[in-house]
């Protein structure tokens, strides 16, 4: 069996934060990530400010990469709208682009990183791969995302659980004149929709929904979508503006508002497996970057995962308890109608949840 000081399980950007932050601290960590090319991943598209500095610190620009610049964030809902300026500018880039700049300042400070390794299970202090063989670290960084790993799964969320949803909309000279620089958030009953623009000028559609209300739909994405349409001019119109819709990505049970306050013997949890906050706030990123760097400086101190992960809990309370208010307010129609009618009379409120929503 193969052994490392620090092993990091997944190459996203929790993964990748803690890889370099262990590679800065004079170690050489070992990241092993089951897809051989990196892809757009379904969740994470947009940067808040917060984010931004956090990647500046790791040595990757967002902006540098062309990423759309986000100002002002707007809430939808039936023919309601209110739009407001957010605290700072924001960005929005595709997963596919920030993982692989992250992945790629890990490789140059020194990381060493294996792809196309699939990890099956956590077992005794190891990883056992898809091959059979299995690599054991003094330290064990979990960063799989919403993937569970079996033996070291969260705990499974109720029936009702959020699924997310994603769309690509390809370019249009429409499409940007309707959402350039916003980051526009659709409201409807059992769900919300986040939609933004992207490095290459096409849109990101993801969507946070209930299984009841999909199962509405017959339990078909598309079908979901055109439903809401219908209920949603603002919606529709965008969708009529795009060059072409890509096929449905989704991923069930997502568990939102869950934070991970006991930690395994070696194991430091990190990005969702740490917490998870509600899409709609735009932090999941900042959490990710900042919970993988937290990681490696308490694996750098000595200080026990049964210590960290607590500590790193604490600093996730707010975000997580605020967003998720917000969450369970947008997804119901009275909910949702007043906090439009709160932003539209004091746009100052969603700089101040946004400001409220980010880590620290």
């Amino acid at each position: 069996m193969r052994r490392t000081a620090a092993l990091i399980a997944g190459g996203g950007p929790a993964g990748a934060a803690a890889a370099i932050g262990l590679t800065r601290a004079g170690l050489r960590p070992l990241l092993i990530e089951r897809d051989a090319e990196t892809r757009d991943a379904l969740c994470g598209g947009f940067l808040s400010w917060a984010t931004i500095a956090r990647l500046a610190a790791l040595g990757v620009d967002p902006l540098a990469l062309g990423a759309h610049r986000i100002d002002r964030v707007a809430l939808l809902h039936g023919a309601r709208e209110a739009a407001a300026a957010l605290p700072a500018t924001a960005a929005a880039l595709s997963r596919r682009s920030l993982d692989s700049a992250l992945l790629a300042e890990a490789r140059r400070a020194g990381a060493a990183i294996e792809r196309g390794v699939g990890v099956r299970a956590f077992e005794a202090g190891s990883l056992r791969l898809d091959d059979g063989a299995t690599i054991g670290g003094d330290a064990l960084v979990l960063a799989t995302g919403k993937h569970e790993l079996r033996g070291a799964a969260r705990p499974r969320p109720g029936a009702n659980a959020a699924i997310g949803l994603r769309w690509r909309l390809a370019p249009s000279a429409a499409l940007t004149r309707l959402i350039a620089g916003r980051i526009e958030l659709h409201l409807f009953r059992g769900g919300y929709a986040g939609l933004n623009l992207q490095e290459h000028g096409g849109a990101n559609l993801c969507l946070a929904v209930r299984p009841s209300r999909l199962a509405e739909a017959g339990n078909r994405p598309d079908a979901l979508l055109a439903a809401l349409a219908e209920e949603a001019p603002a919606l529709a119109r965008r969708l009529a503006a795009t060059a072409g819709i890509g096929p449905a990505q989704a991923i069930a049970n997502i568990p939102y508002g869950w934070r991970a306050h006991r930690g395994d013997a070696g194991v430091y949890r990190v990005g969702d497996q740490c917490g998870v906050i509600p899409s709609l706030a735009g932090e999941g990123m900042a959490i990710a970057v900042a919970s993988g760097v937290a990681a490696a400086d308490a694996i750098v101190r000595g200080e026990p995962s049964a210590d960290f992960q607590p500590r790193f809990a604490r600093r996730l309370r707010r975000p997580l308890s605020l967003a998720a208010a917000l969450w369970h307010a947008a997804e119901h129609p009275t909910g949702a109608r007043a906090l439009i009618a709160a932003v539209g009379v004091a746009p100052g409120l969603a700089a101040l949840a946004a400001r409220l929503t980010r880590l620290d």
